[in-house]
C-alpha cells in the first residue's frame, strides 16, 4: 500500500508556470505507476498524465500536452507535474493516485489516492 499527498497548489496568472508535488510513503514507492488527474467544479475527473514505475514511459492527454511534464525521483519518493504556459480552464482540484504495485501507468485501475491540490488560473 502506498498514501499520497499532493502539494504545490495556488492561484497563479494566465501563462504563469506551477509544480506540483507528489509525495508518497512506502519503501515500494518504485514499484508504483503514478497518474494526476484534475476535477473542475461540475466536470468528470480527467487523467491528465501519467508516469511509469521506473519513469521511461509518460502519457500525456491532449488538454495538456506540450505543456506539462510529468517526472519522478524514486530516490525522494516523488513524482512532480510542473505546469507552464497555464490557461483559466487549467482551474481545477488536482490529486495524483496509484495503481497496485506493478500495475500499468496506462490502464491502472488507480485505487490509492491523495487528497488533492487547488490550482486556479486567472485571466
Amino acid at each position: 500500500q502506498v498514501q499520497l499527498v499532493e502539494s504545490g497548489g495556488g492561484l497563479v496568472q494566465a501563462g504563469g508556470s506551477l509544480r506540483l508535488s507528489c509525495a508518497a510513503s512506502g519503501r515500494t514507492f518504485s514499484s508504483y505507476a503514478v497518474g494526476w488527474f484534475r476535477q473542475a467544479h461540475g466536470e468528470e475527473r480527467e487523467r491528465i498524465a501519467s508516469i511509469s514505475w521506473s519513469g521511461d514511459s509518460t502519457y500525456y492527454a491532449d488538454s495538456v500536452k506540450g505543456r506539462f511534464t510529468i517526472s519522478r525521483d524514486n530516490a525522494k519518493n516523488i513524482v512532480y507535474l510542473q505546469m507552464n504556459s497555464l490557461k483559466p480552464e487549467d482551474t481545477a482540484v488536482y490529486s495524483c493516485a496509484a495503481p497496485r504495485a506493478g500495475g500499468s501507468y496506462l490502464y491502472g485501475p488507480y485505487r490509492y489516492w491523495g487528497q488533492g491540490t487547488q490550482v486556479t488560473v486567472s485571466s
